[in-house]
């Protein structure tokens, strides 16, 4: 069930990267962000609810929480037109937990792949933070690409990989995944030291994150 979530958490990442990059307007993305925090807050409360008290399927559907109120967040504050701060500095907080999640599923469970998918989304909400929580705006376009970039690798892809039973060779998958994202997030790097023509400053929009699983 965590699955299918993350394969629309994929669908409002690649719109909400689309957003920071000025394509798509803000209300017009709130939706999603609402349709999708809602689908984040339902499932975990199921998978707790049969999880019959195992201490391993309840720590792995609480994560999932992170990530529903923020898109939850979002989606009000896109709609209401509310400062950032708020998503921004939550986003910080995401950011260090989902280390620990990290740790868990190199560790715990062995779900290396997953290990490495946890440090993209600390990476991502860490940039959230710096944008929307400091308001470093230099860093939008660069925060933007990366976001619609892990909109993929994250989650769409993953999600239909494992629908369709090819989510195999966790090793070779964690190495490929780790190199991908340090060499394509070095690479946009020029992006963070670019800044709009006055006549294109936008506001900055709100993000989300990425929805967990394990």
């Amino acid at each position: 069930m965590a699955i299918v979530g993350l394969l629309y958490v994929g669908a409002v990442l690649f719109i909400n990267g689309l957003l920071l990059i000025g394509r798509v307007d803000p209300k017009a993305a709130a939706p999603l962000n609402l349709f999708v925090g809602a689908l984040q807050v339902v499932t975990p409360t199921y998978l707790i609810i049969a999880a019959n008290g195992d201490p391993a399927l309840i720590a792995a559907a609480a994560g999932i929480y992170l990530f529903g109120f923020t898109y939850l967040y979002v989606g009000i504050g896109l709609l209401a037109n509310l400062d950032t701060t708020g998503v921004g500095w939550f986003s910080l907080f995401v950011a260090i937990v989902a280390l620990g999640f990290s740790y868990v599923n190199f560790q715990a469970v062995e779900n290396r792949p997953f290990g490495v998918i946890w440090l993209y989304w600390a990476f991502l909400w860490a940039l959230f933070f710096v944008v929307l929580g400091l308001k470093r705006e230099a860093l939008t376009q660069y925060t933007g690409w990366v976001t619609i970039i892990q909109s993929w690798v994250t989650a769409a892809i993953p999600a239909m990989l494992i629908f369709t039973g090819r989510w195999t060779n966790p090793n070779e998958t964690a190495l490929a995944l780790a190199i991908f994202g340090v060499v394509v997030f070095l690479a946009l790097l020029p992006l963070a030291r670019r800044r709009r023509a006055p006549e294109e400053v936008v506001p900055t929009p709100t993000p989300t994150v990425p929805a967990a699983t394990s």
